[in-house]
């Protein structure tokens, strides 16, 4: 035997006798990574669990193509609707089958936009209207006009479904609706340019910003007339309740700002910074979130959504959408928030839970308002 070869026999024998020990610690480790593995995609399953599904139905005013937009959630089938008016906002009436839109007639069945980039309206007076539209039979279109005030902008309905609310921009009024009888009942005088309008969730009052002078008009609901007018600022657009009634949240258009009012004592609390061009705001049912969609200018669209967490007063995430962020909806379970994109002529919709958009739906043209339905 040559040396060589009894020096690689000893090798040999010296690495089996090296396996013998190691194979079964290489077995142990090899189990204990597999372990560690599976324990590691169990938990990424616990966090990155599946995005929950959206159900239920949304609605837009389209304003620029003269119709009305019926998303289902849950098949994500949009329906555009055509209607007789350029309507810039739309309310589902809770408890019933009633959609409501406002909107200018027609002239000569012609296309006649109104809206603008700053979420205003044109400067001529031009006599409003509010169509009623059954859910139920929506493709046949609206069954019910009823004559409102001068350039109507936003519409709401008491919980009950009795009375809707019609902000009248150029009149300076909001017309009060017996949705019974189908006609205006009452007629309340605000501050300059009233537009975006909202009930408080005990339905004693209502709230509505006035554009032109920087205002929000208290409107009790009983006596209905005006009994308070607050200063907040340049351009208040729209308000928005938290669930509780304890702060009213205001979009401040040319100050790029959200004015926070205490309805407790009717005055501003705060100013949050968010966007260019702030619009609709809405909060998520339990008070913790507010939602701000950004349209900025005509020349330089903005397309993103403030969330402001209520506790804190602060921006806490800012969610890109589509071009000219205008409206915003939240679902009954206040797991998603939906966004009208008045440029792209689309609607967002953001997952509360990742604070994301998770899916976009291609509706009518130069969508604004926009309502839930629950289903």
């Amino acid at each position: 035997m040559t040396r060589n070869h009894l020096n690689n026999t000893t090798a040999i024998a010296a690495s089996l006798s090296e396996d013998r020990t190691t194979i079964p610690r290489r077995a142990a480790i090899l189990a204990l990574i597999a372990a560690s593995a599976m324990a590691l995609a169990m938990s990424f399953t616990s966090v990155a669990k599946a995005e929950p599904a959206a159900t239920g139905i949304v609605y837009t005013a389209d304003e620029y193509g003269n119709s009305v937009s019926r998303i289902d959630l849950g098949s994500g089938k949009v329906d555009i609707v055509p209607v007789d008016i350029t309507p810039h906002n739309v309310q589902f009436v809770p408890g019933s089958n009633l959609l409501l839109a406002v909107g200018v007639p027609l002239l000569d069945g012609k296309e006649e936009t109104h809206g603008n980039s700053s979420g205003g309206h044109g400067s001529s007076m031009a006599a409003g209207e509010l169509i009623l539209l059954n859910t139920a039979d929506i493709l046949s279109g609206s069954k019910v006009s009823i004559a409102v005030g001068g350039h109507p902008a936003h519409v709401i309905a008491d919980a009950e479904g009795n009375r809707a609310y019609v902000s009248n921009s150029e009149d300076d009024t909001v017309s009060v609706i017996d949705l019974e009888k189908g006609e205006a009942v009452a007629t309340v005088s605000t501050g300059d340019y009233p537009h975006g309008l909202r009930m408080s969730p005990d339905g004693k009052s209502i709230y509505v910003a006035n554009v032109e002078d920087g205002t929000v008009s208290v409107i009790d609901t009983d006596s209905l007339s005006e009994v308070a007018r607050i200063k907040v600022g340049t351009a208040p657009v729209q308000v928005g309740f938290t669930p509780d009634g304890s702060r009213v949240y205001v979009s401040l258009r040319d100050e790029n700002k959200v004015a926070v009012i205490d309805t407790a004592t009717r005055r501003v609390t705060a100013r949050i910074d968010v966007g260019r061009a702030p619009i609709q705001v809405h909060a998520t049912s339990d008070s913790r979130y507010v939602y701000v969609a950004n349209q900025g200018t005509e020349t330089k669209p903005d397309d993103t959504v403030s969330v402001i967490d209520v506790a804190s007063g602060k921006v806490v995430k800012t969610i890109r959408t589509g071009a000219g962020a205008h409206g915003v909806t939240v679902s009954g379970n206040g797991e998603f928030v939906f966004v009208t994109n008045i440029i792209d002529g689309t609607v967002s919709e953001i997952s509360v839970e990742s604070q994301s958009v998770v899916r976009t739906y291609r509706v009518g043209k130069g969508p604004n308002g926009i309502t839930y339905q629950a289903r």
